[in-house]
This record gives structure tokens, C-alpha cells and sequence, in this order.
């Protein structure tokens, strides 16, 4: 399908070919037959893209403070390579669409094949012949209105959004500052709620346009004069300001043409500081509206689909865009005089030449149009997942049979920011691999990931690399919660998985792969544990290689806060922190020490709703007396290095530091290893590490008994911080080598 993407490093706007989208669960995949270019929005991405690195950097010097927070933290090469990494990636662009489902995600039940919907939401309701979007961002269309006019529909429910926070009641008088979209939307949607409307621009043909629908409009230079006769003197009730400009000059303007006490709804982006004589002594009410409404930026509510209930929060920003679509099929607004231009999809480079002024000529709406012949695509199917038996005590680690010489032909599942910034520029630099496909549920992002680092193909379907005979491995870096069924299919489809952290997110699905482990030893199975692969944790263990009494390890992260609706915070997609960070420092300590823990207990700070279990003290015992403690805390500074090990054994001391340098003292002698440019993390060798398990014919790079216990380790962690209870774990006692 075609798309139209954003290059964040040349500015260059580009149509491409990239694989039509798989709708997961709770979103419905659209085939888009209109969508609507954003003036403001879209333009100052475009605009922001095109400027030079010093023109990016001076537009946005937040950024610039994270990349040399990041440089001083893990060094100056690492830092620039994901700086640019970041701006290879393409962005999406487009947040207002319409068009037919095609097809339907696991669990939609509200939609149907063929139906006609609103689409809404950056990210999801792109400029692309096809979309997936969550259903609490789609409305169904009436036949009485037509694509173009529901294209608007996301702006419209932005426009409402800011209407109903002014509270406006029948009869009262409200201006609208900036006539263009949104301003003229806002225009109609008042007097569709029954109030007076004034409009102010400085553009004379949207004056104009705001004058056909019924409002008073004047220039702004006369705007004070005439809304003091169109208020009778009273001034506004409300005003709405929906002008896009830097400038502090609508928001001095609202606060002179409103009435004492009214209310000042800032709807579009302008500049904010707020002028204190008048509103102080207007006592004015000032809200910067946030988009569509309640439920915008709630990744419950967009992607979970978890609605609000109607008796505690009647708008919703799905409930909105339903009243803008009933709007449209009333009559009460009408979008077709806004639009000016209309762009097939393979010629939109040059809609964003008009809006962003390099064409020279006037504009209003730009609809992008797209053609709507039939494909074929079938609503999905959730494909029960056969059984699987629960393991036995043993576990044999038999190594894969020899393969016939020649590179390792690789697979990727998930194209995401780590994945294209840190893991695919790791495989790429492995020796004797060879990639086949990559795939990832938008499309887009797999698209971009075959073109940048040399794979045959790119999809969005999965299935089609596990179906692919010429995979004979498949590297998965997709969502916590997807890691446990691919990696069961991929290993019921033979191929050799390496899986990113965490292997599972609860004892069950880490029991059903071990199970199927076992019943196919010819594979070989690793987890993405980099940092034990890293030269200064090799050089580590090599300097503790010859103790002969138990260790003591101290693992400090600094990991950072994040809020309590990240992803990662999600218990069913990411796991928790516990699981889903905090047990690749288990898995450390594990390899110095040889063996899995057999005792794990762990205290928490309060969270005081502020965190989400992850201010958290783990204590780790093993079979031979060493003792591990992971502290893992949010509530640091990201500006201080994230890790730092400290080791003692049997005369020995070493000091592990962010992976940039490390501290050996043995018998009075200091060594100290440092890497000033750049931070390894060991990410290359771990990849380099399963090519090679793969062409030797095993074993596998990481002992099993040891990928298994930590796995473990990190769920008993969870269940003693809860409990407040050292949990036992059984079947650890076992040789460091098996």
C-alpha cells in the first residue's frame, strides 16, 4: 500500500510502498477512502524536519540537554548513533481520516466488514491507503455523510472539546478568535448550541466564510471596536481562541474583547503568557483545551478500549467525534465550503508544498483522496493455540544436530525504536547471517527496518516468517506480551528463537515453553540477557574465574521514572519493571555466580501513588552461600549513570560502572579498564553469540537452567514484594555448566 511519511533528518516528504497493516486485538484495519491534512499540526512537523541539525537543535533545546545528558552517561558515539538513528526513523503523518473496515482485530464486536467509519488519532488515523485503529477512535458513518465531510471529523471533535469547556449556554455571545479549520468549525458548532457568534481573522475571505454561516466576523484591527458592539457592551461570554501562531497577541486580545468573569478556551496553539492586568482584573477563567477530549492520551481508553462510564464522564473523545459525525448529518455544520484542494494520495508531497507556503497560494481544507478498488481482506481469525503439556522435573539440554555450512537465514518480529536503534544495527554488523524478512503490525516500521538494514522483504503479518522455509531462526523483538505465544510458534514452526526480555510474563507461559523446548531439542532457544555478553562483564567473570569461596554482588540501577500508564507499567503488555527490566540484572548476577538463585526476597518503597512497584530491594541467594542484591529504583535523576556493580570475593573487589569503565583489585593491585566513546552493552556478541550456537549445532549461548531460573527469580521478586516473604525456589541445585 502507499503511505506518506515524514523523514525527521532530510525533510524530505515521501510517498512509499510499504505492507498493508494487521489489526491487533481491539482495533479494526480501515481502508481510507479521505483524510485531512493538518495546517498546524502537519506543518510544524514538516517545517521542524526540514531545518538543519543546528536549526533543530536551537527549535528544540529540551532535546539537546537529553542527548548530552545521554553523552556524558554512556558516551559520545553511542549518543550520536541513537540521535540519528531516531531521525532516520519515518514518521506517520495524518490524524483525521475516513474510509470502509476491512478488516477486524481479536475481541471487536461494536463493527462490522464494509461499514463506514470516522477515523481518529496520530498514529493510527494516518495518510495511508490502509489504517488500524482502536475502536474507541472510530464512529460510524450514516450514508448521509459522505468521506470528506467525516475526514474533518477528528478536528471537529477537537473544536467541540474546546466548546464544551467554555460551559456556553443557549443565548450567550461567544468569539472566536482565528477563522481557519478549527475556527470556523467552532463557528458552527455554537450556533448549532444556540449562541451568538463572532468571528475575527485577518484574512478577508475567511471573514467572509464565517459571515455565509451566519456569525458577525470582523478584521483583527477592528476586533475590539466591533466586539464591543456585537456584546452590547457586556463583552464576550466566552472566547475560543483558535489561531496558530507563536505570537502572545490572541491571547492579549481574548482577555480584551471578554466580559468580567467569562471563560478563555486556547483551542489551538498559540503563545501563553497570559497578560495579568486584564485577567486579573476580569477575573478571567483560562483553560488550554487538551485535543479531543476526556480519554485523549489514556492508553486505557485508546488502546485498551476500556470506556468511561456515561454517568461519570458524558464527552468522552469518542463520544465526540459521534456528536460531530451527528452534526454533519444534520445539516448543522457543513465542512464542503472549507475545502479547497484535494489531493490523490501519490501526489500529497505536494499538499504539504501548499501548506507549508511553498507554492504560494491560498488554502483551507486539503483533503487527501484515495482510490477505493475491493482487495480481498478478510476479517482476521484468532487461531486457537494447541495445548501444551506442563514440564517435568528434568530438563535436557541436547544440543541442534549440524546444519549444512552457509550464513544463518534470520527472521525479525518487531521493527520499534529499540529494535531499529540498538538490536537490528547489532545483527547487521553479525557475521555469516543472512536476513530474510522482517515484520511488524504496522507495516511502516518493518518497511523502514528492510530498506535500512538489507532484508529480502518486509510485512506485517508474522505468520509469513514462520511460514518461510528459508528461516531457519527468528529474532523476536516485539512487545512483552507477545513474547511467550511467538516464541511457541516459533519453535512449533522449527526454527531456532532468540527472544528480547522477558521470556515470559507469568510461571504459566513460561512453563508451556519449556514444555516445548523439551519436546523439540534440536532447536536452540536464548533470551536477549546482552549484558552478561558485554567485553567488561567477560573481563568481570574472567577476574572472579579462580574464587574459591562465595561472592557478594551489589547491582545499583538507576532506572529511571516512568509513569504509572507506560506500557511497561501494564502488568498484561509489559509485565511490571520487575519483570520486565529488573530481571536482566538477575540474570548478571546469575552469571557471575554460575547457578540460578534458590532464594529470593524483595522490599519496596512505598509508592504513594506516584510508582508502580519499582523502587525495589532484591535479595538473591545461591546454591553455593554467594548473596546478590539488586537495587532497582525510579525515583533517582537520569541525569546520574544508570548502573553500577560492586563485586567481592576472596580477596577481590571489582566495580562495574555503566558499562564504561571497570575497577580490578587483587593483592594490592589496581587495574582500571575504561571505554570513553562508547558504552557496550553487549548487544552485538549476544546475537553473535546464537548465529554461531546455530552453525556449531549448539549449545545454546545461555545454559537453560539458568535462562529458566532467572525467569523464575524475577516472578518470586514480584510475589515476595508482595507478600512480604523470602520466597524458596526449587530444582537450582544444578552444576554452572548445565
Amino acid at each position: 500500500m502507499k503511505q506518506l511519511l515524514q523523514n525527521l533528518r532530510t525533510g524530505e516528504t515521501q510517498i512509499v510502498d510499504v505492507p498493508i497493516p494487521t489489526p491487533q486485538a481491539g482495533q479494526a484495519l480501515v481502508r481510507t477512502a479521505a483524510s485531512l491534512v493538518s495546517a498546524g499540526t502537519e506543518r510544524m512537523v514538516v517545517e521542524f524536519a526540514e531545518k538543519s541539525l543546528l536549526g533543530k537543535a536551537r527549535s528544540r533545546p529540551d532535546l539537546v540537554r537529553q542527548v548530552l545528558d545521554k553523552a556524558r552517561r554512556e558516551g559520545l558515539l553511542t549518543t550520536l548513533e541513537a540521535a540519528f538513528s531516531r531521525l532516520e526513523q519515518p514518521m506517520e503523518l495524518g490524524y483525521s481520516s475516513a474510509g470502509v473496515v476491512a478488516a477486524l482485530g481479536d475481541g471487536v464486536q461494536n463493527l462490522r466488514l464494509g461499514q463506514r467509519v470516522a477515523c481518529a488519532g496520530g498514529g493510527y488515523a494516518v495518510h495511508a491507503e490502509y489504517a488500524c485503529v482502536p475502536t474507541n477512535l472510530l464512529t460510524p458513518l450514516p450514508e448521509a455523510v459522505d468521506f470528506e465531510a467525516a475526514a474533518f471529523t477528528t478536528l471537529g471533535a477537537i473544536a467541540l472539546h474546546g466548546f464544551r469547556l467554555s460551559q456556553a449556554q443557549i443565548g450567550e455571545r461567544v468569539a472566536v478568535i482565528g477563522l481557519g479549520l478549527l475556527g470556523l468549525l467552532s463557528v458552527q458548532i455554537a450556533q448549532a448550541a444556540g449562541c451568538q457568534v463572532f468571528g475575527v481573522d485577518l484574512l478577508d475571505e475567511r471573514i467572509r466564510l464565517a459571515q455565509r454561516f451566519g456569525a458577525q466576523a470582523a478584521h483583527v484591527e477592528q476586533a475590539v471596536e466591533a466586539a464591543a458592539s456585537f456584546s452590547r457592551g457586556r463583552g464576550c461570554d466566552a472566547v475560543l481562541i483558535c489561531a496558530d501562531s507563536s505570537s502572545n497577541e490572541p491571547v492579549e486580545l481574548a482577555g480584551a474583547i471578554a466580559r468580567d468573569r467569562a471563560r478563555v478556551i486556547a483551542v489551538g496553539a498559540v503563545g501563553l503568557n497570559l497578560p495579568r492586568k486584564i485577567y486579573y482584573e476580569k477575573e478571567l477563567t483560562f483553560i488550554n483545551s487538551r485535543s479531543y477530549g476526556p480519554g485523549r492520551y489514556d492508553p486505557d481508553y485508546e488502546e485498551g478500549g476500556h470506556d468511561y462510564p456515561l454517568g461519570y464522564v458524558r464527552w468522552t473523545e469518542g463520544r465526540n467525534l459521534e456528536a460531530v459525525v451527528d452534526l454533519l448529518a444534520s445539516g448543522k455544520v457543513d465542512v464542503h465550503p472549507l475545502i479547497t484542494h484535494r489531493f490523490p494520495i501519490h501526489h500529497a508531497p505536494q499538499a504539504y508544498e501548499l501548506i507549508t507556503g511553498k507554492r504560494k497560494a491560498p488554502f483551507l481544507g486539503v483533503l487527501l483522496t484515495y482510490a477505493q478498488e475491493e482487495t480481498g481482506i478478510e476479517a482476521l481469525e484468532t487461531k486457537p493455540k494447541p495445548g501444551v503439556a506442563t514440564p517435568s522435573a528434568a530438563f535436557p539440554e541436547a544440543p541442534a544436530p549440524q546444519r549444512e555450512p552457509g550464513p544463518v537465514r534470520m527472521g525479525v518480529l518487531g521493527a520499534g525504536n529499540f529494535a531499529s536503534a540498538v538490536m537490528l544495527p547489532a545483527l547487521r554488523s553479525v557475521r555469516n547471517v543472512q536476513l530474510i524478512g522482517v515484520a511488524s503490525a504496522s507495516g511502516t516500521s518493518a518497511q523502514y527496518a528492510a530498506n535500512r538494514f538489507g532484508f529480502q522483504y518486509a510485512d506485517s503479518d508474522p505468520a509469513r516468517l514462520l511460514e518461510d522455509a528459508h528461516i531457519e531462526a527468528v529474532i523476536l523483538l516485539t512487545r512483552h506480551h507477545l513474547h511467550a505465544q511467538q516464541t511457541l510458534a516459533a519453535l512449533r514452526a522449527g526454527k531456532h528463537v532468540f527472544c528480547e526480555k522477558p521470556l515470559a510474563l507469568n510461571p504459566k507461559e513460561l512453563d508451556e515453553i519449556e514444555a516445548m523446548l523439551r519436546s523439540c531439542p534440536a532447536q536452540i532457544l536464548t533470551v536477549g540477557f546482552n549484558r552478561r555478553f558485554a567485553p567488561m562483564a567477560i573481563r568481570l567473570k574472567t577476574f572472579l574465574q579462580a574464587r574459591q569461596e562465595p561472592l557478594a554482588a551489589h547491582y545499583r540501577v538507576n532506572a529511571g521514572y516512568l509513569p504509572s500508564n507506560h506500557w511497561t507499567q501494564d502488568p498484561h503488555q509489559g509485565g511490571g519493571r520487575i519483570i520486565g527490566e529488573a530481571c536482566h540484572f538477575i540474570d548478571f548476577l546469575t552469571f557471575l555466580v554460575g547457578t540460578a538463585p534458590v532464594e529470593v526476597a524483595a522490599r519496596g518503597l512505598p509508592d504513594d501513588g506516584r510508582y508502580r512497584q519499582d523502587n525495589v530491594v532484591i535479595s538473591l541467594s545461591f546454591p553455593d552461600g554467594s548473596l546478590g542484591t539488586v537495587s532497582y529504583l525510579a525515583n533517582g535523576d537520569k541525569a546520574f549513570p544508570k548502573e553500577r556493580l560492586e563485586v567481592f570475593s576472596g580477596g577481590r573487589v571489582a566495580v562495574l560502572d555503566d558499562y564504561r569503565s571497570l575497577e580490578l583489585v587483587s593483592q594490592g593491585s589496581r587495574k582500571v579498564y575504561t571505554a570513553r566513546l562508547r558504552q557496550d552493552k553487549g548487544h552485538r556478541a549476544e546475537m553473535q553469540a546464537f548465529a554461531n550456537a546455530i552453525q556449531s549445532g549448539g549449545p545454546p549461548p545461555i545454559p537453560y537452567r539458568q535462562v529458566f531460573g532467572v525467569m523464575r527469580a524475577a516472578f518470586a521478586a514480584v510475589e515476595s514484594l508482595r507478600s512480604g516473604s523470602p520466597v524458596r525456589l526449587g530444582g537450582a541445585q544444578e552444576s554452572p555448566t548445565a
